[in-house]
């Protein structure tokens, strides 16, 4: 009982203090010591209680626990959420007008107004809980309470650089920071309300904040993107509304009582609605295809805002409602239209991140396709996709952050994110290049979980007798290794001339980028400690039976062979290598190398300049060849998807 009380008394903190935070940090104008200390003593606070809880819940056997609400405790949080509901409809409505787009102001309103008549009629379901601790919310828990503070602490010391180098820009950093630590909150009211109105309500935060990070400078390009990442963020906020009005008269109020009640109840069907109007509301979050500019709109944000979207709390919000509904999943037209869409989008955007050469936006769209790829494990409804879907999150989370963090202080460092420019990147920034070099392997090479995860997802998919998810995986994985390899080798060319440059990476970028380069190599060796304690007891939840392993001991064996041979190679070959001179040798090139490694003589005996470049493959891969046909097929899908799920509710 003690434990239970210190899970309940730490999962309210983790709610409730990043607003205290935030507050503190939002009174701080200045960038200072204090301001400084504010924010990394919050961090390291959150942090330690994120995996404090986690732990307790995943030691605990991984049983759901869950804390009833009294009729006061109900009272009091139902008013509470009932104003900042209306807060953040007046905020959405006075940005709106302020900036002439109404339609956002509509879209808001409809998705609010009929959420908060609901509440006003007094309502209340019988039964009600309030929180509910499971294996899977530990799981992000450690997800956004590991990953999101360290992400808060690189922003103290990035946002200084930032206004330094764009002076046009006014310095709001106290804001920015400010709501970085509403966004952590708000993420974690989300994964621990069990009542479907708290949940709408924690969604609607981080759809407001992500609209206030990424219009941050306040430019036109950056008004234009945030509106966008705006009205398609609430659209889904209207279909989640739609939602729980669906199950209004049924009175299920806690997500986990869905699945149950279909098999109890000849209201199937509706309940059915409500949860692909959930799945739609997913969709958008997560940036699935048709809605996936809003996230690479997001870039025009400081990197920090950038890294929080992509990788830690926004986009994991989406894949983490489909995961809980995953069960529904099962044998249903909603569960295939969703897989197709996440496979489709994991295919599409893989293709198009081969034609981009700026560092972000290959990241955005990397981060749209591997959000596709878990899109589409859940909405398998199977337990191998279940376990895939959860692996590539943990993974995909660490991993892109450090990569988003990296490129933006390369880009403070050298004043350009272009991957041609970080050409010979390991003698001009070693420290970041080594730092990038492991993030990169982290989201492509063996024995790295993002692609021991697509095994499993490839099962899932083979089980599911689809031969599009197949071919979308092989093609997908396929372009995937393409773009980043041509990454990893423009990184690791060494150009002779090449000079050490001033890598003036403060040290609270440092606190967040060194854990998470060492969390991704010791992830790889706790890959199997990963799956039996923190993944299974997710699976034995989320489907109530006891799930067999899904990796066994031939597949833990082959995993730990490939650990160990990535570093007992390299340090085989400095092994091997000691004594040996270092011998200079020029590049080959089609010509006569001049010697300078700088030019070469072609056949005419002229010297010619010479440019080493990859290839991006426009004329087949890029975005005014692909974009827009992805964006109309995947519209129809999910047109098509809504479409007959009502027609089949009424």
């Amino acid at each position: 009982m003690h434990n239970l009380i210190s899970i309940y008394e730490t999962s309210g903190f983790l709610i409730i203090f990043p607003f205290i935070a935030a507050l503190l940090i939002f009174l701080q104008r200045k960038d200072n010591i204090l301001r400084r200390a504010t924010v990394i003593a919050s961090g390291f606070a959150i942090m330690a209680a994120s995996v404090y809880t986690a732990i307790l819940v995943l030691l605990g056997g991984g049983q759901t626990l869950y804390k009833p609400a009294s009729e006061e405790v109900m009272s009091l949080v139902e008013q509470t959420i009932l104003f900042g509901e209306a807060f953040l409809l007046i905020v959405v409505i006075i940005l709106s007008f302020r900036h002439r787009k109404y339609y956002c102001a509509l879209i808001g309103i409809l998705g609010t107004c009929p959420i908060m008549a609901m509440e006003l009629s007094g309502v209340v379901p019988e039964h009600a809980t309030y929180l509910r601790l499971d294996p899977l919310a530990a799981v992000m828990y450690l997800i956004a309470g590991v990953v999101g503070p360290l992400i808060c602490m690189y922003a103290v010391g990035y946002m200084s650089d930032y206004h330094h180098h764009h002076t046009n820009v006014q310095d709001r950093s106290n804001v920015f920071l400010a709501l970085l630590f509403i966004f952590l909150g708000g993420m974690f009211g989300l994964i621990t309300s069990d009542d479907l109105v708290w949940v709408f309500f924690f969604w609607e935060i981080t759809s407001v904040c992500s609209f206030l990070l990424i219009g941050y400078t306040r430019t036109k390009e950056a008004i234009g993107n945030s509106f966008r990442a705006l009205w398609m963020n609430l659209l889904g906020g209207v279909g989640f509304s739609a939602g729980i009005l669906a199950l209004f008269y049924l009175d299920p109020r806690q997500i986990m009582s869905l699945s149950e009640l279909m098999k109890q109840t000849d209201r199937a069907p509706v309940i059915m609605l409500a949860v692909t109007l959930f799945a739609f509301a997913s969709l958008t979050k997560s940036a699935q295809f048709p809605f996936s500019r809003w996230l690479l709109g997001a870039m025009v944000a400081p990197t920090p805002s950038s890294a929080l979207l992509h990788s830690a709390t926004m986009v994991k919000i989406g894949v983490y409602m489909l995961i809980r509904l995953s069960p529904m999943f099962t044998d249903t037209f909603t569960g295939v239209m969703i897989t197709v869409v996440g496979g489709f989008t994991f295919f599409a955007a893989s293709l198009l991140a081969i034609s981009q050469s700026d560092g972000k936006k290959v990241l955005a769209y990397s981060t749209i396709s591997n959000l596709g790829l878990i899109t589409a494990c859940a909405g398998t409804g199977t337990t191998e996709g279940v376990w895939a879907a959860v692996m590539l999150m943990l993974f995909h989370a660490v991993s892109k952050s450090l990569l988003f963090q990296t490129v933006g202080d390369i880009e403070n460092i050298m004043g350009s994110r272009d991957i041609e420019d970080m050409h010979g990147l390991v003698i001009k920034l070693p420290r970041l290049a080594l730092i990038m070099m492991i993030g990169i392997c982290g989201m492509f090479m063996a024995p790295f979980g993002m692609l021991v995860s697509k095994w499993a997802a490839l099962k899932a998919f083979v089980d599911s007798s689809s031969v599009w998810l197949v071919i979308f995986l092989v093609f997908g994985s396929g372009s995937t290794l393409f773009y980043w390899a041509k990454w990893l080798g423009k990184i690791c060319t060494v150009i002779h001339q090449s000079v050490n440059l001033d890598d003036s990476t403060h040290g609270s970028e440092l606190i967040s980028m060194v854990p998470l380069t060492g969390l991704i190599v010791v992830m790889c060796f706790a890959f199997p400690w990963m799956s039996n304690a923190m993944v299974q007891p997710v699976l034995n939840e989320t489907f109530n039976m006891n799930v067999p392993n899904v990796i066994g001991g031939a597949d833990v064996i082959i995993m730990m062979i490939m650990v160990t041979m990535i570093f007992l190679v390299p340090l085989g070959s400095r092994f091997l290598s000691v004594g040996a001179k270092d011998k200079m040798t020029m590049s080959y090139v089609a010509g006569v190398n001049a010697g300078d490694d700088r030019h070469y003589i072609d056949s005419f005996g002229k010297s010619r300049s010479l440019y080493l470049a990859n290839w991006y493959m426009e004329d087949y891969f890029g975005e005014k060849r692909l974009l827009v046909p992805s964006i109309m097929i995947s519209a129809v899908l999910v047109i098509l998807m809504v479409i007959i799920v009502i027609g089949g509710a009424f």
